[in-house]
């Protein structure tokens, strides 16, 4: 049997040094039609890492990297390594000024993108006091005048230097949350930290000869970046290959193209490639899909597996401030409608309102322990002490152990609905509304209701042709939910908003909602 290795090095570096050892060289990835070797690939990464020492950059250094998926990503994230800084990431999609919050918050000395993304990254970074250098892959403006800018090109053309180890405890990300509920808060993950979350995900995942992924996840989020990292305790040469951002109809010809294994997605890719012609196409090599980031209807599950048949989803959990991954459905042990186990050297607790431990079946706050769970937030520490109090990571999201272990999840805490005194977990309304045949997507959220407390609403979007009306969906949720739970108000809109991520974005639900005349039914 595989094992992976049960005592990472130090340095995440070191770990990406040790997989190349071990693997040799071979066709490592494939982006838009290219295939990039092994040795390329690490060459290139040790070269950048001479040129961003060149520059400056030293131990501890902050560097941002913005930019949408491509190899210079994974380039620059081991270069950053290499030379003992510390990767920001930042999901290529953040207008300027919330970039300009991540880059003054965290002190970044320097940025790396490209040059469809450079104006943003520009307006961000005028007048901070911290970015001296921006570094763009792609071709400059030779007239650019602004003396920040850097060519990739240039930075890689330097000769390898000798890594730049760390120490385990060394910050290796600061990475920042969403800001779903305020300003994005930095998580503080180490190399440990990562380093071993990768491995127990590996080790839960791996499968012998299923060595052909397909990575659409934004490599700037924690989701992508564990993945990553998980590639780097791998046992068998792989072969990885990236969307530079998920479209379903293109993630359907990568399938069949490359022979794909296995997938890992968000519940929402899901749902859009269920939109698409799925039955016609060759996707019988397709054997694991990996759900995480939200959860996933069981509905959505069936309807997926049952039209690419072969192929099975697991459901895993997680988040930034766990070191992104929590538990797994492992191949073989899967329990439909769970994300999984706790992975190895994970402990999970469900605690009530006092923070007291429930017995098994009873739903509450999500809390654990584990060798992945982050520092703290950068620059937060009241913020941090209430996350982590008593030596518990307290999630925010609530649900429940069976008395064999699995962990179902039931909500996000902060997006409980309080409907006359019962609680309404949106996800419970939402899992209805898809099993309706002519619903693609939905989202519930609570409005303020003077009698009430809060009201149920919904919005959904519709598949192609589908004619139900906002009273038919009323009252298809009305036969199959209690009286306290079904939406009394439903939007029909043209899509749903998703966070950078593809998760259902209920911040700007609240927002469409308070700019609309309430409609109930």
């Amino acid at each position: 049997m595989l094992v992976a290795d049960q005592t990472p090095p130090a340095s995440l570096a070191r770990l990406a040094d040790e997989a190349f050892s071990r693997n040799g060289d071979h066709d490592a990835l494939i982006f838009e039609e290219r295939t990039y070797r092994a040795a390329e690939l690490v060459e290139r990464a040790r070269r950048a890492a001479a040129g961003l020492t060149a520059l400056g950059v030293q131990r501890g250094d902050r560097v941002a990297v913005v930019m949408a998926n491509c190899p210079e990503v994974l380039i620059t994230y081991n270069a950053i390594w290499r030379a003992g800084a510390v990767v920001t990431p930042v999901v290529f999609l953040v207008p300027p000024p919330e970039l300009r919050h991540i880059l003054v918050d965290s002190g970044a000395v320097a940025v790396v993108t490209t040059t469809e993304l450079l104006g943003n990254v520009q307006m961000a970074a005028d007048g901070t006091d911290s970015v001296r250098h921006i570094v763009v892959a792609g071709e400059l403006d030779p007239t650019a005048a602004d003396p920040r800018l850097v060519s990739f090109a240039t930075v890689e053309a330097h000769a390898e230097q000798p890594l730049q180890d760390v120490a385990a405890s060394a910050l290796a990300a600061v990475m920042y949350t969403g800001g779903t509920t305020g300003r994005a808060k930095g998580v503080m993950l180490t190399h440990h930290n990562l380093a071993t979350c990768g491995r127990s995900l590996w080790e839960v995942a791996h499968v012998p000869g299923i060595t052909v992924s397909l990575t659409p996840l934004p490599l700037s989020h924690a989701y992508g970046m564990i993945v990553v990292v998980a590639g780097m305790h791998e046992v068998e040469p792989g072969l990885a290959v990236v969307q530079r951002w998920f479209n379903p109809a293109e993630w359907i010809a990568l399938c069949e193209r490359h022979r794909v294994q296995r997938s890992s997605l968000v519940p929402a890719m899901i749902q859009m490639l269920l939109a698409e012609p799925l039955e016609d196409a060759d996707l019988s090599s397709l054997r694991y899909v990996g759900s995480g980031a939200a959860p996933l209807a069981e509905d959505v599950l069936r309807e997926f597996e049952r039209r690419v048949p072969g192929c099975e989803i697991h459901e895993g959990y997680g988040c930034t401030e766990s070191g992104a991954v929590i538990s797994a459905n492992p191949p073989g042990r899967r329990r439909v409608g769970s994300v999984g186990l706790p992975i190895r050297d994970y402990t999970v607790r469900v605690i009530d309102e006092r923070d007291e431990p429930l017995p098994p079946g009873q739903d509450g706050e999500i809390c654990v322990r584990g060798p992945g769970v982050m520092l703290g937030y950068w620059n937060a520490a009241h913020e941090t002490a209430a996350a982590l109090r008593g030596d518990w990571l307290h999630t925010g999201d609530i649900g429940h152990v069976d008395s064999d272990g699995y962990l179902y999840i039931v909500d996000r805490k902060k997006d409980l609905i309080l409907r006359g005194g019962f609680n309404v977990f949106p996800r419970d309304v939402e899992d209805v509304l898809l099993s309706h045949p002519d619903v693609e997507m939905a989202g519930v959220v609570g409005r303020p209701d003077a009698r009430l407390g809060e009201e149920v609403v919904a919005f959904v979007s519709l598949r192609a042709g589908a004619t139900a009306g906002a009273e038919d969906l009323v009252g298809f949720a009305r036969a199959r939910l209690a009286a306290t739970k079904y939406p009394r108000e439903i939007h029909i809109v043209a899509s749903i908003p998703l966070t950078s991520v593809g998760k259902l974005d209920r911040k700007a639900l609240r927002a469409q909602l308070a700019g609309r005349e309430t409609q109930p039914i």
